[in-house]
């Protein structure tokens, strides 16, 4: 740091600052300090910052389920944000959510002397293996889909998320829309749920029986075979882009033609999902910034901040070929020979 200081121009204090993002710097001295440390090829020294700090420089992640969209892409603005602010991150991936396995994964965190602890595993057996438990006084933020915003965790509103595709759907004209969740135990299934039902009371429309789905495109076709067989169904909200996938494909096969017979919408607005055929309306939501803002909620607290809790993460509804106003009845017409399907 003293030889980029030198070669610079400026104070070491300078350089800190320009590393660190901290403090004003005028532009023309960033620019001098940057091109010294691209020149030396510094790089800063973890275990020497360590002791300068009292810090490891390192965050803790629990995960669970990164086999899915959303949490593995919020993983990813976990592992950016960090990065940016200096931090390493280490993971303990979960296969089994229980008290006993998250006692070891925070145990084994606790001994790496992580600064701080983010729980990226959205189910309910989550929430209920690290309530009371100690993380070696480590901050500890958790993501937590479909809650009130709080301090020590992130939510995205996916209740709302799933209010706006229902809410969709009938304002085209739809009677009423099914819905295809997500398995048991996981908290966006539930959000979504309520967002669906909630939509559908606001309505005044009676809710069918959800048919359950484990976010896989197979088990979206499966559920999508059932309820082609109805032909009063003529919209569907899939709790995720890949179930979504599953009731088109469905659809289809069965003769029902998407949209023109029934509107599918999803969630979670995959980038895949702009290539469906048709395209899929979708909600979106930004995971990557639920990373993004659980690091930064973190670091607050391991400043000893008193935070405001994050803003829940907002929902975007994005409206593509696969949803449509519903046509009205057809009718034979007795001037030609051509049949019309009813």
């Amino acid at each position: 740091m003293v030889d980029v200081a030198v070669l610079a121009g400026v104070s070491h204090q300078t350089v800190s600052r320009v590393i660190n993002g901290t403090g004003n710097v005028a532009p023309d001295m960033r620019a001098r300090v940057e091109a010294a440390i691209e020149r030396l090829r510094y790089r800063r020294n973890p275990a020497a910052r360590a002791l300068a700090t009292s810090r490891s420089m390192n965050i803790g992640v629990v995960s669970y389920g990164l086999a899915q969209y959303g949490p593995s892409l919020a993983l990813k603005g976990i592992a950016d944000e960090a990065r940016a602010a200096g931090y390493a991150t280490s993971l303990v991936s979960l296969v089994d959510v229980d008290r006993v396995n998250m006692r070891k994964a925070l145990d084994h965190l606790v001994a790496d002397s992580v600064d701080g602890i983010i729980i990226l595993a959205p189910i309910d057996a989550a929430l209920t293996a690290i309530d009371g438990l100690d993380a070696g006084g480590a901050p500890l933020v958790i993501w937590q889909p479909g809650a009130d915003e709080g301090e020590h965790r992130v939510v995205t509103d996916e209740i709302s998320g799933a209010r706006i595709a229902t809410s969709h759907l009938l304002s085209l004209g739809h009677a009423t829309v099914h819905h295809v969740s997500g398995p048991e135990g996981w908290l966006g299934t539930t959000a979504r749920l309520r967002g669906w039902s909630s939509a559908l009371s606001e309505h005044g429309v009676v809710a069918h029986p959800a048919i359950d789905g484990d976010w896989t495109t197979p088990s979206g076709y499966e559920a999508g075979l059932r309820l082609a067989r109805d032909a009063r169904v003529t919209a569907v909200f899939a709790a995720n882009d890949q179930m979504a996938l599953g009731v088109i494909k469905a659809m289809t096969d069965a003769g029902r033609a998407v949209p023109q017979e029934v509107s599918v919408v999803g969630f979670d607005g995959v980038p895949e999902s702009a290539f469906f055929r048709p395209s899929l309306t979708t909600v979106r939501f930004d995971f990557a910034d639920v990373g993004r803002r659980a690091v930064d909620h973190v670091l607050d607290l391991m400043r000893g901040a008193d935070p405001a809790a994050p803003l829940r993460v907002a929902p975007e509804l994005i409206v593509r070929e696969s949803s449509t106003a519903v046509s009205p009845p057809s009718t034979t017409s007795h001037n030609t020979n051509r049949k019309t399907r009813t």
